[in-house]
């Protein structure tokens, strides 16, 4: 049975093309469009569609199983990490959060009602995990 590497075909396209300025929308569609690019097939020497030379065999082990689908899925992690512009911004906001003692300048602070995390009283949405804030 053959399957679609799909692991494979985003890391070759993540370490081609730049993602600044791109919307996860906008990546999808390039990444789509990419895949259905006609390359020369090494085999047969014809064009054919890019998502044809990420089909693979699907291996079977000697109990008639077959090897888990992680390993030709894509990594996808759900967690909030920022990156880029936005990063030095949440590393300046984790604050140590065991000093209660309020002292001469601090603002006063509340906590999020999704995470706990502490953040300005004025605050609209919670800078470690982003919830809007009543």
């Amino acid at each position: 049975m053959k399957i679609f590497n799909g692991r494979l075909a985003t890391e070759d396209y993540m370490s081609t093309h730049s993602l600044t300025f791109s919307t996860p929308e906008m990546t999808l569609k390039k990444f789509a469009i990419w895949l259905g690019e006609h390359i020369k097939d090494s085999k047969t020497d014809t064009p054919t569609p890019r998502l044809l030379s990420y089909l693979e065999d699907k291996p079977e082990s000697k109990t008639g199983m077959s090897f888990p689908p992680s390993r030709y899925l894509p990594d996808i992690d759900e967690t909030f990490k920022p990156t880029g512009a936005i990063a030095d911004f949440y590393s300046t906001q984790h604050e140590n959060t065991s000093n209660t003692t309020k002292q001469s300048g601090d603002i006063e602070k509340k906590y999020c009602i999704n995470c706990g995390g502490t953040i300005k009283y004025s605050s609209k949405f919670c800078n470690k995990c982003g919830y809007v804030q009543e």
